[in-house]
């Protein structure tokens, strides 16, 4: 029932939220999360992670005060440690290295980042040059590139087809970064296609199933939307897409961290907001953003639900009988 005033007067709007489903953590960042955990149960502190696990500053803080020390590289791993690697891979470099330093190492690579590198070797193996979409800078593109550095080229954009070096009939193959937008990469994908007729294609879309729900579950929010607010961290490449799918329809979007960044003008004029969460987002911050509307006026939620996800990935086997928590711990 609407909120009515007294009679003669005009219904009043009652502020709302609309929770998107699903949202934040996605099967791989709880694998990630989870190994590390279950590897301080097992070596004790300190285990060292080679990068940030998952690209959430939340939960970073959260394993540095179980014991967890994040470095940039696994040269700064001392010597016959304990060292995992991130959900976002790495290049066969990086592992030749950690086996040098006899590292013992333990893979928190996503397994669908895993199934890119596989791709890639099978490109490259066939003689292939392996068209990359994704972007340079980031850790999954770096590790994905690294399987085949001479035959692989970085392709950021549709303009950047027009400039590849090759002649039509060259041969070649596409993959993915799994955290794109499926309209970033439709259109590249759809010029690399004009571009080469016999693209050879992966096995199966790199774009994982957990971006695209995400994704697809702020497209079905933001048109009833005033105002779509995606918790996450600015180094989330699949958080990031989420704020550009709401913009892309038309609808204010704002990255919020933590729930310290909302910012209270971001609301006015607003009656519906619109809360997602990006894959490597824990649900406490979702609990606290959502909290603080409420606070704000925005006491009605309203569940809206695209998809349900039961995937599950499994622990390594050197960490299969661990039974710790994989929810992050306030910091």
């Amino acid at each position: 029932m609407a909120n009515v005033e007294p009679s003669g007067h005009r219904p009043l709007t009652r502020k709302k939220v609309i929770l998107a489903e699903p949202r934040g953590f996605c099967a791989g960042v709880r694998r990630a999360i989870s190994i590390v955990e279950e590897s301080l149960l097992k070596y004790g502190a300190p285990v060292y992670v080679r990068k940030e696990i998952v690209h959430n500053h939340y939960v970073v803080r959260s394993l540095q005060q179980r014991g967890a020390v994040f470095v940039d590289s696994e040269e700064d791993v001392p010597e016959g440690a304990v060292c995992v690697f991130s959900a976002h891979g790495v290049s066969p470099a990086v592992r030749g290295n950690a086996q040098d330093r006899q590292l013992e190492v333990i893979d928190a690579t996503c397994p669908l980042v895993s199934k890119v590198h596989q791709e890639a070797r099978r490109f490259a193996r066939d003689g292939k040059t392996i068209l990359l979409i994704g972007h340079a800078d980031h850790e999954e593109v770096e590790g994905t590139f690294g399987e085949a550095p001479d035959r692989t080229v970085i392709v950021e954009s549709v303009e950047a087809v027009r400039e590849l070096p090759f002649p039509a009939d060259h041969p070649v193959g596409y993959l993915t970064q799994t955290t794109l937008s499926l309209d970033e990469t439709a259109d590249i994908i759809d010029a690399l296609s004009e571009r080469f007729p016999s693209l050879n294609k992966p096995a199966k879309d790199d774009i994982c199933y957990a971006s695209q729900n995400r994704q697809n579950a702020v497209k079905a929010i933001a048109e009833r939307s005033d105002l779509i607010l995606v918790v996450g961290s600015a180094n989330s490449s699949n958080s990031i897409r989420m704020v550009e799918v709401a913009a892309g329809l038309g609808t204010r979007a704002y990255l919020v961290p933590e729930v310290g960044d909302l910012r209270e003008e971001w609301l006015t004029g607003v009656d519906t907001v619109g809360v997602s969460a990006g894959a490597s987002a824990p649900e406490i911050l979702v609990e606290q953003v959502v909290d603080r509307l409420g606070e704000l006026g925005y006491e009605d939620i309203e569940l809206a639900q695209v998809a349900v996800e039961n995937v599950v990935f499994g622990l390594p086997a050197s960490l299969s009988g661990a039974t710790g928590d994989t929810r992050p711990v306030a910091p």
